[in-house]
């Protein structure tokens, strides 16, 4: 399980914009989004990198949880 904190989260966009970067990596992949701790997980077989710059690409700025 890969976890992210995503501090730059703070809306109900943030998490569907976040979502949808996710799968343009991964369509498989099962994500859990902890908006009120500001937290992104996700179950993939992927390297961490590749959702890392995914995300960062969306507009927000993760860091390893």
């Amino acid at each position: 399980m890969l976890t992210f904190n995503v501090a730059d989260m703070t809306c109900g966009r943030c998490e569907s914009r976040i979502k949808a970067a996710i799968g343009t990596v991964d369509s498989d992949a099962k994500v859990e989004v902890l908006k009120a701790e500001k937290k992104v997980s996700i179950q993939s077989t992927l390297d961490a990198e590749l959702f890392a710059e995914a995300i960062r690409e969306a507009g927000y700025t993760p860091l390893p949880a």
